[in-house]
C-alpha cells in the first residue's frame, strides 16, 4: 500500500509539471518511426533522451522541412524531462512571442519575459511558421527574441525547430542584425540536426487517400 501511495504521488507531480509545460501532445520516442527518417542518427537522438544537454545547458536546433519529425522529437524530450523533475515549457515560436508583445501594451512584459526565462528546458517550436504580429512603434520580434535568448544564455537549456533555414530567420524575425546576435547566443554550442527527409505527415495522407482494396 505504502508502494502505492508513493507511486500515485510521483505520477500526480508528473502531471502537473506535464500540465504546467503546455505539452498538449504527448509524444514518445518509441512511437516515432525510425525507418521512414533513415537520415536520421537514431543513437544521436536517444542518448540526447537522456537530457544531459539539460544539465549541461546546452541548447538544442532542429532543422528541417515540414513533417519530419522535429516536433515530435522534441515534444518527446519535454514529456520524459517532466517524468524526471525538470521544469518545461513548450509553445510554438510565433505563440511566445505574441504573449511577450502582449506584455509591451499593458505593461507586463517584464513579468511575462521572467516566466519564460524560468524553466530548465524551454522548446520553442516552428520558427518560420505563423504571422508575427507587429506595429510600427514595437520592437522586432528578432528583438523580442533575443531578449529571452539572452536571459537563457548560459543558464538553461532552450530546444528550438524550425522549417526554415537559418540564414532566413532575419527576414522572418524583421531584423537581420539582431538575429545574427540571437544566433550567435543559440547556435554557438548548440547541438545541431537537421532532418533531411520526407514528410511523415504526407505519406499518412497518402496512405489514407489511396483506394482500399475490396475483400472478394
Amino acid at each position: 500500500m505504502l508502494g502505492s501511495e508513493v507511486a500515485s504521488k510521483r505520477d500526480a507531480r508528473i502531471e502537473r509539471r506535464v500540465h504546467s509545460s503546455r505539452l498538449v501532445e504527448r509524444k514518445t520516442l518509441e512511437a516515432f518511426d525510425w525507418a521512414f527518417q533513415p537520415s536520421l542518427d537514431k543513437s544521436a537522438v536517444l542518448e540526447l533522451a537522456r537530457l544531459d544537454f539539460v544539465r549541461r545547458k546546452e541548447d538544442i536546433v532542429i532543422t528541417g522541412k515540414a513533417g519530419t519529425g522535429k516536433s515530435h522529437i522534441l515534444k518527446a524530450f519535454g514529456l520524459r524531462a517532466c517524468e524526471q523533475g525538470v521544469s518545461v515549457r513548450y509553445a510554438r515560436c510565433v505563440d511566445a512571442l505574441d504573449d511577450l508583445h502582449a506584455g509591451l501594451a499593458d505593461g507586463t512584459y517584464p513579468r511575462r519575459l521572467r516566466a519564460w526565462a524560468r524553466p530548465d528546458l524551454l522548446i520553442l517550436d516552428d520558427v518560420g511558421l505563423g504571422h508575427l504580429k507587429k506595429r510600427d512603434d514595437e520592437p522586432t520580434a528578432a528583438h523580442t527574441l533575443y531578449n529571452l535568448i539572452d536571459r537563457r544564455h548560459g543558464r538553461a537549456s532552450t530546444a528550438i525547430t524550425s522549417n526554415i533555414e537559418l540564414a532566413d530567420w532575419g527576414h522572418y524575425l524583421g531584423d537581420a542584425i539582431i538575429t545574427t546576435a540571437v544566433l550567435d547566443r543559440l547556435v554557438m554550442n548548440a547541438i545541431r540536426i537537421d532532418i533531411n527527409g520526407p514528410s511523415y505527415r504526407q505519406h499518412v495522407a497518402k496512405q489514407r487517400a489511396a483506394p482500399k482494396r475490396k475483400i472478394p
